[in-house]
C-alpha cells in the first residue's frame, strides 16, 4: 500500500465511522421516539440494537493497520459507508482491490 493510499484510507475510515455512528443514532432516536411502544419495550429494542451495532462496528473498524486496510475498505464500501470522492483519489489498483461490485464471490 502506498503512503498516499494509506493517508486517504485513514480519511475514508474516519468519515465512515462518522456515517455509521450517525446512522445508528438515527435508529436509536426512532425507537426512543416511538410513543406507540411501552418504554420497557423501547429500552429492550434499543439495547439489542446497541449490541448488534457495536458488533458490526467492531467488524468494520477495529484493527487499524496497513495489512487490514484492504479488507476494511472492502467492508466499508460494501456497507455504503465510504466517501466515494475520497475513494476516487486512491490508486486504481487499491480501488479495484476493494471494490465490492468487482469482487463478488
Amino acid at each position: 500500500m502506498t503512503e498516499s493510499d494509506w493517508k486517504i484510507f485513514k480519511q475514508i475510515k474516519e468519515k465512515a465511522i462518522e456515517r455509521y455512528c450517525q446512522s445508528c443514532l438515527s435508529e436509536f432516536r426512532k425507537i426512543i421516539d416511538d410513543e406507540s411502544s411501552h418504554p420497557h419495550e423501547r429500552y429492550l429494542r434499543n439495547y439489542g440494537l446497541v449490541l448488534d451495532s457495536n458488533k458490526k462496528m467492531q467488524l468494520l473498524f477495529d484493527g487499524h493497520s496497513r495489512s487490514r486496510a484492504p479488507l476494511q475498505l472492502f467492508a466499508i464500501r460494501s456497507e455504503g459507508l465510504a466517501d466515494e470522492a475520497l475513494v476516487a483519489r486512491l490508486s486504481a489498483e487499491f480501488q479495484e482491490q476493494t471494490n465490492p461490485a468487482e469482487n463478488r464471490c
